[in-house]
């Protein structure tokens, strides 16, 4: 990824809903309508093809948790469940609601496609050579895909991504989201690295990458 498009980024997250630290314990008790679909540990239940499943929240980033409420809140990232539930979350709760899910456990997956796994590790770990360049997941997502999890410390030192926690997340749910970026439907990436990622990994390299991220414990 090259330094100009960071700081383009970085500069487009910083003037986004980061939010201040949350209060898990006050968290807690304002998430119970979220618990009914993401679990009340944030793990929400596995779900078979071709139903999506609910994302799992344990563990996450909080400031990407709640850069994502204020995107479906404002409009910029659409789903037509979680957008209308969005508008009841009072901004003022966002912060203790994101803080509590971030301080859950999330539970790896036992992957269903075993025979993608090398194939996904490599992605994961080395990105994609030409023709279509991809860079390697773990550069922003870190190793065991446990997100940027000192963004608070480091917004003053851009550039800097605020890529959120994936590993063990549901691969059907991942695989969701990367074709999404792929076809528009999903665009609230800063500076469309995303986007610029899935436009350049065709349907079995998702499947691949999104069944190891869900086996990684983090």
């Amino acid at each position: 990824m090259r330094r100009s498009t960071l700081v383009v980024l970085a500069a487009a997250l910083a003037g986004g809903q980061a939010g201040a630290a949350g209060n898990p314990e006050l968290g807690q008790q304002k998430a119970a309508v979220c618990m009914a679909c993401h679990g009340p540990d944030g793990n929400s239940p596995a779900l078979p093809d071709p139903a999506p499943p609910w994302p799992k929240l344990a563990g996450q980033v909080p400031e990407y948790i709640a850069r994502q409420l204020h995107d479906f809140k404002a409009g910029r990232r659409s789903n037509e469940q979680m957008s209308p539930q969005a508008q009841l979350v009072a901004d003022a709760d966002i912060a203790d609601i994101a803080a509590y899910f971030s301080s859950q456990k999330v539970n790896r997956q036992e992957a269903t496609q075993k025979q993608v796994l090398a194939k996904g590790e490599q992605l994961f770990l080395k990105g994609k050579g030409r023709p279509q360049v991809v860079a390697a997941c773990v550069g922003c997502h870190g190793l065991n895909g446990i997100g940027n999890r000192d963004w608070a410390k480091l917004m003053a030192k851009p550039p800097v991504v605020l890529a959120p926690a994936i590993g063990g997340q549901h691969a059907n749910y991942l695989v969701k989201q990367l074709k999404a970026y792929r076809d528009g439907s999903r665009k609230n990436d800063p500076a469309h690295v995303m986007s610029d990622i899935a436009n350049r990994l065709d349907d079995s390299e998702m499947l691949a990458v999104a069944e190891y991220m869900s086996t990684l414990a983090r």
